[in-house]
């Protein structure tokens, strides 16, 4: 079905170089002109069910040649010389530092004789691990921002053993789902052995202080960063053994073989569950008592038709967590001895809102989710419903878990103008109380949240969460950036964050509409836009940018359309299938290439959401309906568009972002630019040094400002 690209690198680092006669040269409407640097265009031609499929830019996807390392350096130039000419540009990176220096503290965790938490002192790239000691005393116990110069190195996992006397953390280098795991002495904090390698898409789960399991793949041949890796295996590495020497415990045969393996080791080190699945939805699930040595392999659950996963055990009853038979979650219960569906028991029953429960001192805390926001209900092992828990406020909560001994439970809540504040919730009495407060410089007074309900295309109410500051006049004017994901069954629920923070201060209006895709209401909200009903996704985003216009929250030509990953999909499909109806266009780290994106790292087991073009020729043409790269037109005027990628995105790679560019540059027909900012040194998101992050708002904030056609910072 392929054929190999044969292309003369001197033609392409020709093409990649400074040729003014050659290059493409935009007059923009301020009277700027950019000139792209010329992208040389291959004659791969794909044949899928008999339909040709021009690939001209298949060479950008060898993230190792010296051709694309010279086409990254040409973008960039162009487009940080860009940020260059926008006079208040570094006025937003300098505010923003301003608002970002705050000290940022974490909930607290106990793990043997130490108290832990995590601990920002404001513009730190990563954030220190600290311990305080019985008598008060607090100590650095991790500090990331040593492990690299450029603070590009991040702590990925931190995982203790049961009591607290040893300790193994990940780490991640350049931003890469690639990490290795550091073991060391949580007393001493010495290492005790070399480290391990090539660990990807892992937890590190202990089993008494003897060892943990872990999961990877085998280092794939061929670039490490964009080489399809899809047989996931659990291994257990016993401290004091080699690597090596580590025993797969599953996953290392065909029968075995999945895209994502996980294991987990009960509370009370008697049972490891094992989770398997071969996509982003859906999972088999075994088990093993480890009180036995040579204890078969159980199965729970020999298909993928579920998501389910066990929650809690109680000797050998199971607190199992399942949308089985149940798209809005239950919880059920099961003796060990026989744990398949047959034996299930409701524990919690399924209700009309999507639960998400958790456990600690002695309780199980049901978190349901009500039109994208937080409610919270405590239960005894019982089944007895203790009380509704009364929350600080309307938004999102995060935590509410803790050990089986706690006699607190920590849990964060924040809303999209209201900084998280950290709580101390008494599971016997019921009563919250501020542990942590926000020590960001933020007025949530000034602001306000409101939650709307709009019409989709087909008619399906969609709500979305619109943020802006008090007494904000709707004039059409008001610069508005719309945020929106709508896959893989995530839901996006109020947070606060300083960068939308800053958007707010700069008189912005924040909405983000919750598509189908997602799982705000459950499986068949996310079901309903996934594969041939993907459009939904993009119709809710599209009908969400028209109810802010038709409100007078914004026009089409003060709104941005944002979104990251799968989201990034998102807004490349919009852009080109409505390119009048915003003025800016955000795409991130973005799914690009429909037709292709299966054949890179793990991508293959996104194919529950997506479908790929060999599944059928009707899955294939509606894939080639919405691809964005296959859809940039010749001579359409496409909205001023900034695609943002690292270099080291290994989950999607930049290849995706690098071939939307070039197809934009080669066929806008406007005079919008179409830039791409390549962050060198960094990956899908995960562990960016906090400087690379403002540098990075700082220039979309610019950027999309300037298109809106502001020559100054709007009024405060």
């Amino acid at each position: 079905m392929k054929r190999v690209i044969g292309v003369l690198a001197v033609a392409v680092l020709a093409a990649c170089s400074p040729q003014p006669e050659d290059e493409a040269t935009v007059k923009q409407s301020d009277g700027h002109a950019i000139t792209y640097p010329t992208t040389y265009q291959g004659d791969v031609v794909d044949t899928y069910f008999g339909t040709q499929v021009p690939d001209p830019y298949r060479w950008l996807e060898d993230d190792r040649s010296t051709e694309t390392e010279a086409w990254v350096k040409a973008q960039n130039e162009v487009t940080f010389g860009y940020f260059e000419q926008i006079p208040y540009r570094q006025a937003i990176e300098d505010r923003l530092s301003e608002l970002w220096n705050y000290e940022k503290v974490s909930a607290p965790f106990k793990e043997g004789d130490y108290t832990y938490f995590y601990k920002n002192d404001g513009l730190q790239n990563q954030s220190v691990v600290y311990r305080t000691d019985a008598d008060g005393n607090t100590e650095v116990f991790l500090d990331p921002n040593t492990f690299s110069e450029d603070g590009t190195t991040s702590l990925a996992t931190l995982s203790f053993s049961r009591d607290g006397s040893l300790a193994a953390y990940a780490i991640s280098e350049g931003g890469s789902d690639w990490r290795k795991i550091i073991i060391i002495d949580a007393e001493t904090k010495e290492q005790l052995e070399p480290e391990l390698i090539d660990v990807k898409f892992s937890g590190i789960s202990w089993w008494g202080n003897d060892g943990f399991f872990y999961s990877s793949y085998d280092k794939p041949e061929g670039s490490e960063l964009s080489a399809k890796t899809d047989q996931h295996k659990l291994y257990y590495h016993k401290l004091g053994t080699a690597q090596a020497d580590d025993a797969v415990i599953f996953g290392g045969t065909d029968e075995q073989k999945h895209r994502y393996v996980g294991g987990s080791v009960s509370e009370d080190d008697q049972y490891l569950f094992i989770s398997a699945a071969v996509s982003t939805s859906g999972n088999k699930l075994f088990m093993k008592d480890l009180s036995e040595p040579d204890s078969e392999l159980v199965t729970v659950l020999g298909d993928t038709n579920s998501d389910t996963y066990v929650l809690d055990n109680v000797g050998s009853k199971l607190y199992m967590v399942t949308d089985l038979d149940a798209p809005n979650r239950r919880v059920v219960t099961v003796d060990a001895s026989a744990p398949q569906p047959e034996n299930w028991v409701d524990f919690i029953a399924e209700t009309e809102n999507v639960l998400s429960p958790s456990t600690g001192a002695g309780y199980i805390y049901a978190e349901y989710m009500v039109d994208a926001i937080a409610r919270i209900e405590q239960y005894n092992y019982d089944g007895d419903k203790i009380r509704d828990v009364e929350l600080p406020g309307v938004g999102s909560i995060g935590g509410f878990s803790g050990k089986e001994e706690a006699e607190t439970i920590y849990y964060t809540f924040a809303n999209y103008n209201t900084p998280s504040t950290i709580y101390a919730y008494d599971p016997d009495s019921g009563e919250s109380s501020v542990y942590e407060a926000s020590k960001a410089d933020f007025d949530s007074s000034a602001y306000e949240s409101k939650q709307v309900f709009y019409m989709s295309k087909d008619g399906t109410r969609v709500p979305m969460i619109i943020t802006h500051k008090k007494g904000l006049e709707l004039d059409g004017s008001n610069p508005t950036i719309l945020y929106g994901y709508g896959g893989f069954n995530i839901s996006l629920t109020p947070s606060f964050s300083m960068i939308r923070a800053m958007w707010l201060e700069l008189g912005g209006v924040y909405a983000v509409a919750n598509l189908r895709g997602g799982g705000e209401y459950g499986k068949e909200w996310h079901i309903a836009g996934t594969q041939m009903q993907k459009q939904n996704v993009f119709d809710d985003f599209i009908a969400a940018g028209e109810y802010l216009i038709a409100e007078k929250y914004t026009s089409s030509e003060r709104l941005a359309i944002n979104g990251g990953s799968n989201g990034g999909l998102l807004v490349g499909a919009v852009m080109t299938q409505r390119p009048e109806l915003a003025q800016v266009a955000l795409p991130a780290v973005g799914v690009l290439d429909m037709l292709r994106y299966h054949t890179f790292t793990a991508g293959a087991g996104w194919a529950y959401d997506y479908g790929t073009a060999e599944d059928s020729p009707e899955m294939f043409e509606y894939l080639l309906g919405y691809s964005p790269v296959h859809n940039v037109k010749e001579g359409v005027n496409y909205p001023a568009t900034l695609i943002t990628t690292g270099d080291h995105d290994d989950r999607v790679v930049p290849a995706h972002s690098f071939k939307f560019a070039a197809e934009l540059q080669a066929k806008d027909g406007g005079k919008n630019p179409q830039l791409i900012r390549i962050e060198t040194n960094a990956g899908h998101g995960a562990g960016t040094p906090v400087s690379k992050t403002i540098e990075q708002y700082a220039d979309i904030y610019g950027f999309t400002l300037w298109n809106m056609g502001f020559k100054e910072l709007p009024k405060q």
